[in-house]
């Protein structure tokens, strides 16, 4: 079935406006948007089509949410309808608004904060909480005047998905753990972690892979209670323990677990597949980094392993067992994470890993190429108070997720 079969017989939501009739004469007073699917998971795209316009009018699309501050977001993209009367997202190219070019889910990412500089800006809706999902209200205008409407649910989680937060004291880690429905068919396990930035992040990761039938654990590192406060001697046991507990899920294969870590957690990623072959089956590296750093702050330490310091060198990989993806931005303003994703790649084949291991670069996008995609994202660092460039642009970033995502999703199938 093509997209465009998708909206044959769903029902449209129309909103039919009023005014003079000298108005009504020159523009249209009713639209019909036309959507495939009203509910969707938040990294699925659904296409959206706008008819019952006058042939080449100018109409705004546009698309609003509310964060978890319940700040406003928006984006919006003027087009031309073409000589039946419609617009469609997947085809049409705007003639102005938050983003350019033809693409279906641009005004999704492109969305941006009420006040503030987009680009300094992230959207979070919150989660996990007691919904698992967020909503998107789409708008057409013409001339002024609201046209028609309809709202769009983007989930976390599809059914049967359940999550708890783990504790360093019951649990022996920190994070929160998703499980696809009981009695799906068993599949790796993924252990996500982040970078410098601290404390329990890629949840929504964690949610997504889990609705994509996958146990994943979004794990914190430092900056939990009963951690280290800052990126300082953590020990690579630690991320073994969160492994195993994984591991031994319902619905997880006890074979093993892939690690999936993001700018200095790619560092504890490759470290651990280097390792701990037996445990680590796999690596997904987003913006990656093959040499072992300094602390952050510096001055001493990252990583431990054994109550040893790992020395700060090339990242080892004679031992690695399982494929390995990197996913680098050729703009990264943090570090060179083409070059690293490279060298990673180049270490691989001249230790003669039989494993399938791949780079993915994406010229014009940043440190934020990855993960998911369709949620609006800023070029700069979040939560740190102080704006500093990642590099990219938001297009070139939302472009890179958009097909780095599927891609990842099928190295976990693989």
């Amino acid at each position: 079935m093509g997209v465009r079969d998708w909206f044959v017989g769903l029902t449209a939501v129309v909103v039919v406006g009023g005014g003079a009739a000298a108005c009504s004469a020159r523009h249209s007073t009713h639209a019909t948007i036309d959507v495939d699917a009203t509910v969707a998971l938040a990294d699925q795209p659904v296409h959206v089509r706008v008819s019952g316009l006058r042939a080449r009018e100018a109409v705004t699309v546009a698309s609003q949410a509310a964060d978890a501050k319940g700040q406003r977001w928006r984006g919006e993209a003027t087009f031309a309808a073409d000589g039946d009367g419609v617009v469609d997202l997947d085809r049409s190219a705007p003639v102005s608004g938050s983003y350019g070019g033809v693409d279906g889910m641009g005004l999704f990412w492109s969305m941006g904060p009420a006040t503030g500089d987009p680009d300094e800006a992230w959207f979070s809706p919150g989660y996990p909480d007691a919904a698992g999902a967020y909503e998107v209200r789409l708008t057409v205008t013409v001339a002024g005047r609201e046209i028609a409407a309809r709202t769009l649910t983007r989930q976390w989680t599809t059914t049967g998905v359940t999550h708890r937060t783990l504790t360093l004291d019951v649990d022996g880690a920190a994070g929160v753990l998703f499980l696809p429905s009981p009695g799906a068919v068993r599949r790796t396990g993924v252990l996500l972690f982040g970078g410098s930035e601290g404390g329990v992040g890629r949840k929504y990761d964690a949610a997504l892979l889990a609705s994509h039938g996958y146990p994943a654990l979004a794990l914190g590192y430092f900056g939990v209670p009963g951690l280290p406060e800052t990126l300082r001697d953590i020990p690579l046991e630690y991320f073994v323990t969160a492994a195993r507990l994984l591991r031994a899920q319902p619905g997880a294969d006890p074979g093993g677990v892939v690690v999936n870590g993001y700018s200095r957690g790619s560092e504890a990623a490759l470290l651990l597949a280097e390792s701990y072959p037996d445990l680590v089956r796999g690596a997904i590296l987003y913006a990656p980094n093959d040499t072992v750093w300094s602390s952050f702050p510096g001055g001493g330490n990252a990583w431990t392993i054994g109550g040893v310091p790992v020395p700060r060198t090339a990242i080892p990989v004679t031992h690695v067992a399982g494929p390995v993806l990197a996913i680098a931005g050729g703009k990264d303003r943090l570090w060179q994470s083409v070059a690293q994703a490279q060298r990673i790649m180049q270490h691989l084949d001249d230790a003669r890993v039989t494993a399938g291991h791949q780079a993915l670069i994406y010229p014009d996008a940043g440190h934020g190429v990855g993960s998911f995609p369709y949620l609006a994202a800023g070029t700069s660092s979040p939560g740190t108070g102080v704006a500093r460039s990642l590099g990219g642009t938001r297009d070139a970033d939302a472009a890179a997720r958009s097909d780095g995502w599927p891609k990842v999703l099928a190295f976990l199938a693989a």
